[in-house]
């Protein structure tokens, strides 16, 4: 029986060891970046009790309907460039609650790794909720077999989130799972009026740790307004604020992940 990730080429895990440092943003930035470079993706939103994957491509509304093989993925545009599975889209009310204990969490974690109908893509982004527990360990066996390119691991520069991202570098190595990089996100803030960026958090936390740590450094995102305001507006960053400063910076976090997967294929 064909599985439903045959079609998959390449599955990254964004992950950290703290809430609230960007996985979402990242994990959202890089499929749009994915998508400009021509690569269809789809985004396997597993953070249960969080998801907020839906709301940032302002598609929160939309139903999962069931075919042949399983979930039907939601589709972003009209060319299915982006896919998306969320608990978001299986609540009866958006602001219901997840109250779940631990089994019933992995097995449906269990239940997306396999029977989500996701066709052909060139990549499936992972994004999961902060931690090293439950829902990581779940994801991490459930995917084991089909050989994930890696992880990529979100921190913020201060101290107290560099350590909680040291502890999520454990867990990869633990688990067995390559790390593709370190993205050091929120370092520097920048003035929608004058484009200065100014350290807010202090700097080079992730950067430092990358190079204590053996693991690629994959460049730092500052905290933009404007990346703000997409999100908030589910419109599409990549496209519409080519001038922003944390353009760049995502081109070429996309830009390694594409070189990376491209090496582990030849």
């Amino acid at each position: 029986e064909r599985s439903n990730l045959a079609g998959v080429r390449h599955i990254l895990l964004v992950l950290s060891g703290k809430g609230g440092v960007g996985k979402s943003t990242i994990s959202t930035e890089l499929a749009l970046s994915l998508r400009h470079s021509g690569k269809k993706v789809g985004i396997l939103d597993v953070d249960l009790c969080g998801p907020s994957i839906p709301r940032m491509f302002r598609v929160q509304d939309n139903d999962v309907h069931q075919c042949d093989s399983g979930w039907v993925p939601v589709f972003v545009d009209q060319d299915k460039s982006i896919s998306l599975m969320s608990i978001g889209f299986l609540l009866e009310k958006p602001d219901d609650a997840v109250v779940w204990r631990g089994p019933k969490k992995n097995a449906l974690i269990k239940q997306f790794v396999a029977d989500v109908a996701w066709g052909d893509l060139d990549f499936l982004i992972v994004d999961t909720p902060p931690g090293t527990s439950d829902e990581h360990i779940s994801t991490v066996e459930a995917l084991r077999p089909y050989k994930p390119l890696g992880a990529i691991l979100v921190t913020t520069p201060q101290a107290v989130s560099v350590g909680d991202v040291r502890r999520e570098l454990t867990f990869c190595k633990k688990t067995g799972l390559r790390v593709l990089g370190i993205v050091e996100n929120m370092s520097g803030f920048v003035c929608p009026h004058c484009s200065e960026c100014t350290n807010i958090f202090s700097k080079g936390g992730g950067e430092e740790l990358a190079k204590h740590t053996g693991v690629p450094f994959l460049g730092c995102v500052p905290l933009d307004p404007q990346l703000s305001q997409s999100l908030e507006e589910g419109r599409d960053f990549i496209q519409e604020f080519p001038k922003s400063s944390a353009f760049p910076a995502l081109a070429h976090i996309a830009q390694q992940i594409l070189d990376g997967a491209l090496q582990r294929s030849s």
